[in-house]
């Protein structure tokens, strides 16, 4: 049986007439199992890979052994199915004439899935809003709690309007997770995060096909790995209080404010998907009112919720102080963190000004992503900066634009830019 551990870090210490709490909770989970043993019955895979015309050969012979191995990495009893797309979508398995939606796993339909695979053809355009409500219907089929998808893609959504992926992403947010992958780089990076964002998945670039059957195994060998199928975070505040936010920022950074629900007046649930055995931390942010010198308040109460059951639980605490010497701390999590989170928001600023042509805006955030990435010792950000930009003074943040820095160097730099490191000690 899975077991959940959650432990704040923050300085609760506030000067006279301050308001916001900052704190980091970090949450393990031990003991996880394999997906589909968690409760609400067997879990459920879809595989969907990019099948347009931009596709035909090294990228689609690669994309199909992608495929098999991560049909390979399921779990038998899974239900599973394989979804093809293009300007529109298909199931590649179960066969469209077929009777199911989506079949268990088991030795059979393994061996049939992969011929079916084998047997694909690039033609086409790109809609993957198709693709992604193809998904959610294929998914319906199965009568399962814990659903995950994989995507892949090498081009550009430009079969459609762009707010009509827009729209079906709203309406499937919820129902199943997504990771995505773009491979090359004729494909929008911006496209492929507001998909993983939205169905809280990850995106990454694969930049050489050949490695798409190492990631794809990878991929499926975590979500299999996942026996817990939901999990979701409750933040209470005291009456008076207001919630400013909540971003996870480890293992990548990702503000989940915005898929808080209201359970209650001072309660707030936010899903975070399905959980293997790992760690993920959270800075929480709330806004309470002063109180005198010498006051306590409970600011907020966290849990892990799993079944409407609460399996961990810790409190951030305020308490106002006259001594500038308890009040003027930094807690080390909490600047940790809040510098990985705008380094994020540099280097992705950096990037789109300088896919704007605006140079000296790109070279003051890059510069800035530096900096960041040095503070906070995250050395694999700034080997992905330093192929962007030459350092003169990563201190200061002083840099050039690399003139030679290729469009996969940038891709790299900006898929990456949400990996975070975890506070060293």
């Amino acid at each position: 049986m899975a077991t959940f551990n959650a432990e704040v870090f923050s300085n609760e210490f506030l000067a006279e007439g301050a308001t916001d709490v900052h704190a980091i909770v970090q949450v393990e989970c031990r003991g996880a199992g394999t997906a589909g043993t968690g409760g609400g019955g067997a879990a459920a895979e879809i595989v969907i890979i990019d099948t347009s015309g931009s596709m035909t050969g090294e990228k689609l012979a690669a994309a199909k052994q992608a495929a098999s191995v991560a049909i390979d990495r399921i779990v038998d009893g899974t239900w599973f199915a394989v979804i093809g797309g293009s300007h529109v979508a298909q199931r590649i398995f179960p066969y469209p004439n077929a009777r199911m939606a989506m079949v268990p796993m088991e030795r059979s339909a393994r061996i049939e899935a992969q011929r079916a695979i084998a047997s694909v053809r690039a033609t086409g355009g790109t809609a993957m809003s198709t693709w992604l409500a193809l998904a959610d219907e294929t998914f319906s089929a199965a009568s399962t709690t814990q659903r995950h998808a994989i995507l892949l893609t090498d081009g550009k959504n430009e079969s459609e309007p762009t707010d009509q992926l827009r729209r079906v992403l709203a309406g499937v947010e919820g129902h199943f997770q997504c990771d995505a992958r773009g491979v090359g780089q004729t494909w929008v990076v911006s496209e492929l995060r507001d998909i993983a964002s939205t169905l809280l998945g990850e995106v990454a670039l694969i930049a050489d096909p050949a490695d798409l059957a190492a990631d794809f195994d990878a991929v499926m060998r975590m979500s299999m790995a996942r026996g817990v199928p939901e999990v979701r975070m409750r933040v209470w505040t005291p009456q008076g209080a207001s919630l400013l936010f909540v971003r996870r920022v480890a293992p990548t950074v990702e503000d989940l404010t915005p898929k808080a629900v209201a359970v209650s007046e001072l309660i707030r649930e936010i899903p975070t998907g399905s959980w293997g055995d790992e760690g993920r931390d959270y800075h929480v942010a709330v806004r309470v009112p002063s109180r005198p010198i010498g006051s306590e308040q409970l600011a907020a109460r966290f849990q892990v919720v799993v079944n409407s059951q609460v399996q961990a639980s810790a409190l951030i605490k305020a308490r106002w102080s006259s001594d500038a010497n308890l009040t003027a701390r930094i807690n080390p999590e909490v600047a940790h963190y809040t510098g990985q989170a705008e380094l994020a928001q540099a280097i992705q600023e950096g990037l789109a000004a300088k896919a704007a042509g605006d140079e000296g805006t790109a070279t003051v955030r890059l510069g800035r992503a530096v900096q960041l990435a040095h503070q906070t010792g995250n050395d694999e950000a700034t080997q992905r900066l330093r192929k962007v930009v030459d350092v003169d003074d990563q201190e200061r943040g002083t840099v050039r634009l690399r003139r030679e820095a290729t469009k996969l160097d940038e891709m790299a730099l900006d898929t990456g830019s949400t990996k975070t490191s975890r506070v060293r000690r």
